[in-house]
């Protein structure tokens, strides 16, 4: 049986680890099996870059953990897991899915974006999404046309009057 030192410390970490879940806008878990020690501080240093931390716990840790949250992610827990976990739901996503296209060893289980059980599926959609700065650089570009627009009408409606 385990002292009550040991169960305190595990109840203090599966608190922990519901609070960050509770917390955080994305909670994603992958397999770092077959990352070397070099692999994993530059996955480390990219989630650091993209203001998402990196955590490796028990599963059956994180497990009593989303088990107090009333969340499902026991196919997730299969094996070894680390989590990736951010206020921004799209930055570990985005990091994790650039990192794995180089590193092959990486893979992505499923997690919690923004409150809601996500598929691997979703968030390989997810990835997808342009950055926010690329979401307003579109967003002007399209306005700019507008613009445009507008200014050769209004040129051609004074060209006119003036005839």
């Amino acid at each position: 049986m385990a002292s009550q030192k040991i169960i305190e410390a595990k109840s203090q970490i599966v608190n922990e680890i519901a609070d960050i879940a509770k917390e955080s806008a994305s909670f994603i878990l992958f397999d770092y099996r077959g990352l070397t020690a070099e692999e994993t501080s530059e996955l480390r240093k990219m989630l650091r870059e993209s203001d998402s931390k990196y955590k490796v716990w028990k599963n059956t840790l994180t497990k009593r953990a989303m088990d107090s949250l009333n969340y499902n992610l026991d196919d997730c827990l299969a094996g070894p897991s680390a989590i990736a976990y951010s206020n921004d739901a799209i930055a570990p996503i985005k990091a994790l899915s650039t990192f794995a296209k180089e590193h092959p060893a990486l893979q992505v289980k499923g997690g919690i974006v923004d409150g809601k059980i996500t598929s691997l599926e979703d968030i390989k959609a997810l990835s997808t999404i342009p950055s926010r700065e690329g979401l307003l650089t579109m967003l002007a570009g399209g306005l700019i046309g507008t613009v445009r627009d507008l200014s050769i009408a209004l040129n051609l409606l004074s060209e006119q009057k003036s005839e």
